[in-house]
Order: C-alpha cells, then structure tokens, then sequence
C-alpha cells in the first residue's frame, strides 16, 4: 500500500511505516499544493499524511473514496470537515499530548520577548542605532506577581500556567467552556467569564481551538475590554484574532503589546504593521519547531496510518465517533 504526504515529515516516521510494509512518497517542493493538485495526486495513494493548511472537504472526500487513512501532522483540525468526514466514515488521525511542552515555551518566549521590547530592540543594533543611553526611553514592563489568563486551558496552558507560577509567581485565571478541575487544584487557577478573563489579565494567552464559536473572538470589542498594560499572546490559530482590530487596539494603546506565533492571515503580510511595532514580536509558527517534538508528531501520524490501513481503531483520532 502507498502512502502520500504534503510535507517531508522527520525520518522516524517514514521508517515506521516502511517497516510495516507501507510505500511512502513525499512531497518536497516548497509550493503549496492546491486541493485539484492534492486530489489528482491522492488518486494514486491508499493513504495520505496532511501537513499544513490542506484543505480536507466533501469535495475532497468524495473525490478520493479509496484513500482508507488519513492523518494530519498537528493537534488542531480546524482545516477539516469533520461533519464530511463523518458522512464519508473517515477517521482522521492527529497528532496530540507531544505538543504541549514546546508550543508553551513560545508563548513563554513570546510573553517575555514583547515585556520587554525584545525584537525591536534588536532591530535598533542593527540599525545602527545602540548609542546614547537614554534612561526613560524603551522601557519594558515587568511579569513578577502578574495576572496570567488562558483562553482555552488545555494541555498547553497548563504547561504556560505552570511556567509563569514558577517563574513569576504569576496569578492563573482561565475561560473554558467546562471548569478544568484539576488545573484549579494543582495551580490554583480560578475561573472567569469571558469579560472576566479580558478585564483581568496582565497576559492574556490564547490556547484554544478554531471553530465557528471562536473565530475572531479577539476583535475589536476584546480588546477594548483589556487593560492598556496588557499583553495578547497568539500561539494556537490566527483566526481567533482579527488582525485589522489588533493593529488598531495596539496603535491606539488599547492594549501593551502582542506576540504571535499564529497570525491572520498567515503567511503574514510582509508590510504588516506588526512587524515594525516597538511591542510586537511575530514568528512564523514555529511552536512545535523542535526535533523532538516533530519526530514525535511523525511517530503518532505514522501509528495512525498504519493503523488505519490495517482495518483498526486510529490510536490518535479526531473524530472518534466515525467509529461509533
């Protein structure tokens, strides 16, 4: 059987499934396929290995009934249909639990980085412009004993809520749809509402997934709701904020500053304001960016596809009612 995938995926993966038989391609141009190209090519393949922003709809399902497993190279799959999926009976594989700790310490990085101007400051060395001290100017803000609040408090907040408690002594409040309890017991973290969570917090992190409910939640009237000392951090999915009102809430200093590992749209415009503010730091989503983590994700989407072309349960499933 012929496995396909989007992305050269790290070594540990494409070997695990060699040795259960599977003959595995891999896409190496740096273009991104169009959905007609991904299609046309998956007509050749039992399986299919997804990584980044393909696009995995009804036309897609319907069009490739002979691919019997699919994964996705992430935890989040808002880029899938799962009613689609569902109506076609195909389990889609991602790739959760490995994550957690990597995508925290960006947005750690990130939470410390914007506090203190980090990115712009570098900027200025190689600019030219390290000379005169001025000791009023460019000053950051401090963390220690600040109010840290988590929108989404999953596996990664947890791991950022535990790294800022250490380090900062910072206070955790989180919004969930459901309390998460025992993140209250271990880190004493309170729940809020949502206008809680935005009149409170001296960091607010987004940690949640894209879904209908939560597109561009972070908009205009967010981020008026937040303290002008307040830092956004994006490290989940660009399209919870919207950009245009972050750009506004950050010139008109309705809020500190911001760091995003996701952005809206992404790629990021190359002219994009942000990348030119005095409290902005941008990368270009590098939160699962570590060879451990990414052999990892390669081990878990090859467990699922191997799993799925031998007729069993996906051991990392999205949608595990397709089994039902």
């Amino acid at each position: 059987m012929k496995v396909f995938s989007t992305r050269i995926i790290p070594e540990n993966g494409v070997e695990l499934m060699q040795k259960a038989g599977l003959e595995v391609d891999q896409y190496s141009k740096t273009i991104q396929l169009t959905q007609e190209e991904l299609i046309d090519i998956c007509q050749e393949y039992d399986a299919l290995i997804s990584a980044g922003p393909n696009k995995l709809n009804e036309a897609f399902f319907k069009a490739c009934p002979h691919v019997k497993a699919i994964s996705l190279l992430s935890v989040g799959f808002d880029n899938v249909d799962i009613a689609a999926a569902n109506k076609y009976k195909m389990a889609i594989g991602h790739t959760p639990d490995v994550v957690s700790a990597a995508t925290a310490d960006i947005a750690f990085f990130l939470m410390l980085a914007v506090s203190r101007k980090a990115f712009y400051m570098g900027n200025q060395i190689i600019e030219g412009n390290w000379d005169f001290i001025e000791p009023t100017a460019n000053l950051g803000i401090e963390i220690y004993g600040k109010t840290l609040g988590i929108f989404g408090l999953g596996r990664i907040g947890i791991e950022l809520a535990k790294k800022c408690k250490a380090a900062y002594n910072m206070r955790i409040i989180y919004h969930n749809r459901n309390h998460n309890q025992a993140a209250e017991n271990e880190l004493d973290a309170q729940y809020v509402s949502f206008e809680e969570l935005l009149q409170q917090s001296d960091v607010l992190s987004v940690n949640a997934n894209l879904s209908a409910e939560t597109k561009n939640i972070f908009d205009k009237h967010s981020f008026q709701k937040m303290k002008p000392t307040s830092i956004f951090i994006n490290t989940a999915r660009g399209g919870l904020h919207n950009e245009d009102d972050l750009i506004e809430a950050l010139r008109i200093r309705a809020i500190w500053g911001a760091g995003l590992d996701a952005t809206n749209p992404e790629p990021i415009k190359k002219d994009s304001p942000l990348l030119f503010m005095p409290t902005v730091c941008v990368l270009p989503h590098i939160g699962t960016a570590t060879v451990e983590t990414r052999a990892a994700m390669a081990d878990r989407a090859a467990q699922n596809i191997i799993a799925g072309l031998q007729g069993e349960r996906m051991p990392f499933v999205a949608n595990p009612e397709v089994y039902e």
